[in-house]
């Protein structure tokens, strides 16, 4: 999916191109092509999906935040639609995926496994960001977890994968439902980065660097089955 167009270099192309190579490094990680050929180890994939869940919640959160600081009552909605969007992924999504993994049994939950080093420090990020800072830097922070996933779901939807429970993953973010979201989203992206200051875009775009640099921060954790050293 590309960036919104209109004749002109949107706010949302020099957002992506702050990020291109980071995007191409994440397609290029062994969790997701071992998501794509079926090989990746199901301890990774449980990983993820643990922190995954406890991700959803503060990104609802930050997502919450976006929506109070919206410009127009359509975003305000939109965001909010949006933050209970990911409750829901949380509750229901995922519910399926802890089935399969055994991890909804007796003793077996999500809260269990703790809160691990990468997933607090990229909530940490963005829940002080859309705090502090504007709304166009609280945006631009939540922005990759909407594009990437939409865009890694894209790619990985034109073969998806062998292993039915990784094809199932691929389909839920490469899925039109889900790509019309983001071009809502992207759309606002450039709407609000036409009419910001050189500072503001600036720091909006480094915003938009670093969480895209965790979104990659985040698989490889579930590939190296991160734990608190200590």
């Amino acid at each position: 999916m590309d960036p919104v167009r209109s004749g002109s270099f949107n706010f949302s192309d020099e957002l992506w191109q702050a990020s291109e190579s980071t995007y191409r490094a994440i397609l290029d990680h062994p969790f997701l092509l071992g998501l794509a050929d079926g090989t990746l180890p199901r301890t990774a994939f449980r990983h993820f999906v643990v922190q995954d869940s406890h991700y959803l919640r503060d990104y609802a959160r930050a997502l919450a935040v976006c929506a109070a600081k919206a410009p127009t009552e359509a975003d305000v909605r939109a965001f909010a639609d949006d933050a209970v969007g990911a409750l829901a992924a949380e509750q229901e999504m995922h519910a399926g995926f802890m089935n399969d993994l055994g991890l909804d049994g007796p003793g077996a939950t999500v809260d269990d496994a703790g809160v691990l080093p990468t997933t607090r420090a990229y909530t940490s990020y963005l829940l002080a960001t859309v705090y502090g800072g504007s709304f166009a830097e609280g945006l631009a922070a939540v922005l990759p977890c909407y594009w990437i996933y939409a865009r890694v779901g894209e790619a990985l939807l034109r073969t998806s994968s062998p292993d039915p429970l990784y094809a199932r993953w691929i389909e839920s973010y490469g899925d039109e439902a889900f790509q019309a979201v983001v071009r809502r989203v992207l759309k606002l992206t450039d709407r609000v980065g036409a009419e910001l200051s050189p500072v503001e875009r600036r720091r909006a775009v480094g915003h938009f660097a670093t969480t895209s640099r965790y979104e990659w921060m985040f698989w490889d954790a579930a590939w190296r089955g991160e734990r608190w050293p200590v």
